[in-house]
């Protein structure tokens, strides 16, 4: 009988690790949880990383959004026609990327309802103390969770 050599019990190693790696990495393949996309994308917003950005949105549900705007403090809503415009105002020196980083964030709870979900997200003004609560809505494509909505919710405190 023959005895297995190294490079065989090696090659049969690395193709377990492969396997499993496989089956359990597709499980965070949405960048873990809901809460977890919502952390990333400021994160991304504050590096300008406008490929990171786009992992993370439902683009086109965004730019779909014409009846309020998200960039806080905005009577008028902005309309996006294209991802580029809204690329550029969630980094450098955009008004909603501008407008969010000049207030304290506070990331809360998340709800999830299937393929939806709902992270609560806070905005609080240094200056005014108001606080403008959100709920990022998620919802899950492909096995990842996008943002698709920004609502905000103006609650004065």
């Amino acid at each position: 009988m023959r005895t297995p050599n190294k490079i065989s019990l090696y090659i049969c190693l690395l193709s377990v690790l492969f396997v499993l790696t496989q089956l359990f990495g597709c499980a965070g393949a949405g960048g873990g949880s809901p809460k977890d996309v919502v952390i990333k994308l400021f994160g991304a917003m504050e590096r300008n990383d406008r490929a990171g950005i786009v992992n993370l949105l439902d683009m086109a549900a965004l730019m779909n959004v014409t009846d309020h705007d998200y960039a806080l403090q905005r009577k008028e809503p902005r309309i996006f026609h294209n991802p580029e415009a809204l690329l550029d105002d969630l980094t450098d020196n955009g008004l909603t990327k501008t407008r969010w980083f000049n207030m304290q964030r506070v990331v809360g709870n998340t709800e999830i309802h299937g393929d939806t979900a709902y992270v609560e997200v806070s905005f609080i003004s240094k200056k005014t103390n108001t606080q403008y609560y959100n709920k990022f809505g998620l919802h899950r494509q492909n096995g990842r969770w996008r943002i698709y909505s920004f609502k905000t919710i103006s609650d004065n405190k």
